[in-house]
């Protein structure tokens, strides 16, 4: 779905990342890990066409981004963002029906079928009694919500997130996970996803959700695959300097691993 081959990117001399070669398939939760300044975001944006690499390519489908029209990578990209600012009280509907955007004119409106994507995709999040709902009285945990709607709206392949838990409670955060990893169950969506939180990873490895993550650290991918290969207590020591320990018990779901930090070092 997503092929990313000898990338690389900088500010001016600033040098972001170097040479990352990934490659995301089709239906699975790709997520990727590491320290602030690691790159995350920015690689976020490169693959949205936002920014332009500095070396090599971003293959989209088999096509490269940076060849691409804005209106053609919104209709194999849908994003979240990392924060989202409320600026008008427009109702939670036509939040969603933003994501249809790429398939409107610049002078046409909404027409009946795409109202009826953007109803099914409040369905399909639980946020359908909200459509009516000033945007703005919504809580984070609704918001973010809303915003994956509007995503399935734009009716895209892959859906990309950047940190889209960072300003959740702990309920919200576990039902925002459990809508995506519902989602890519049944509607065979590609995910990847940007996160300071190595146990997302778990999560949806726990899950029997198909999971690969990557690890970045020094302007660079150190190590990738399965959560149960990438996040280990080696690597979280040589990554963040911390002490951790993977913990792994049984339950009704199988096998489950996360890892608890212990201190600094």
């Amino acid at each position: 779905m997503i092929e990313i081959q000898n990338a690389s990117f900088a500010y001016g001399k600033e040098q972001v990342f170097n040479n990352i070669n990934l490659e995301i398939k089709k239906g699975e939760i790709f997520c990727l890990f590491g320290p602030n300044g690691c790159g995350k975001s920015t690689l976020i944006q490169c693959m949205l066409g936002i920014l332009k690499l500095t070396k090599g390519m971003i293959m989209l489908e088999g096509k490269n981004v940076a060849q691409l029209r804005p209106f053609e990578i919104a209709r194999k990209l849908s994003y979240i963002p990392q924060s989202h600012e409320k600026p008008f009280p427009f109702k939670v509907m036509d939040i969603v029906l933003m994501g249809r955007a790429s398939y409107t004119g610049i002078f046409s409106l909404p027409d009946a079928e795409d109202e009826a994507i953007a109803l099914d995709a409040l369905e399909q999040v639980g946020m359908h009694r909200f459509k009516d709902k000033p945007y703005t009285q919504l809580s984070g945990g609704e918001t973010q919500l809303v915003l994956v709607a509007r995503a399935l709206a734009q009716k895209t392949p892959v859906l990309v997130m950047d940190e889209p838990t960072s300003h959740l409670d702990f309920r919200n955060e576990l039902r925002f996970l459990e809508t995506v990893a519902q989602l890519v169950k049944t509607a065979g969506l590609t995910v990847v996803m940007a996160t300071h939180f190595p146990n997302h990873a778990f999560y949806f490895e726990n899950n029997q959700v198909r999971t690969k993550i990557a690890l970045m650290n020094n302007k660079k991918i150190v190590a990738q695959g399965f959560p149960r290969e990438v996040l280990t207590e080696i690597h979280m020591s040589n990554t963040f300097n911390i002490t951790s320990k993977v913990v792994s018990y049984q339950w009704e779901k199988g096998h489950l691993r996360y890892i608890v930090p212990l201190k600094t070092y």
